[in-house]
């Protein structure tokens, strides 16, 4: 009953074109390698292989395809491990049809959607239990950035916005837009959502402040 309503809201857009659905991780797996789709909408617990694997997998086959978890939140203890396999992001399953179409279209164009705050309530809240987890980046190389993009970093783990990041620096919000940029180049990260969790690796946030 859910995909059949995904399905319905996102066939009557005009750029976009459901290709295929998924019962399971498994099938998602097989379905992704055959027909190469732009954005893969993901649920997290599913039978046979859950969306954590899934997601892992149709990463891993660098297949171009960006991958969208869909969560609970306050059940999904598997989304900020999805997140470091490589998810673009999350949004919540009782998101309106405007937040999901926003957020496939953002992540098709190469985007990570993520409510910064979201973000962080999300990582203080499972952070610890997956920590062994390999990071997004070599901790070695955050000493790599200026002050200025240290200070920028620790900012977007906070789950700032650039504009409040601008306000808060005393910044225009273009200069900021371009130290994430040259943050994501020195780090070799992919996105917002690598930055965060990063920022938490690298101990320039911590869970509670």
């Amino acid at each position: 009953m859910v995909r059949v309503g995904f399905r319905m809201v996102l066939d009557a857009q005009s750029d976009m074109t459901v290709v295929g659905e998924a019962a399971d991780g498994a099938e998602a797996v097989g379905l992704a390698g055959k027909l190469y789709p732009d954005v893969v909408l993901m649920d997290i617990r599913m039978p046979r292989m859950d969306g954590l694997a899934a997601t892992r997998q149709i990463i891993d086959a660098d297949l171009a395809t960006r991958v969208l978890v869909l969560t609970t939140f306050d059940l999904d203890e598997y989304v900020h491990a999805a997140l470091r396999a490589g998810a673009a992001g999350f949004l919540l399953k009782d998101a309106g049809p405007a937040e999901l179409l926003a957020g496939i279209r953002a992540v098709s164009s190469g985007d990570a959607v993520v409510a910064p705050s979201a973000t962080r309530r999300l990582l203080e809240r499972f952070l610890p239990k997956d920590s062994e987890a390999a990071a997004p980046t070599d901790p070695k190389l955050i000493e790599t950035l200026s002050d200025r993009e240290r200070e920028v970093l620790t900012l977007v783990g906070q789950g700032l916005t650039n504009a409040e990041i601008a306000g808060t620096l005393f910044l225009a919000e273009t200069t900021v837009k371009t130290h994430i940029g040259h943050i994501l180049t020195k780090l070799g990260l992919r996105d917002r959502v690598q930055m965060v969790i990063t920022a938490y690796d690298a101990g320039l946030v911590r869970p509670g402040r």
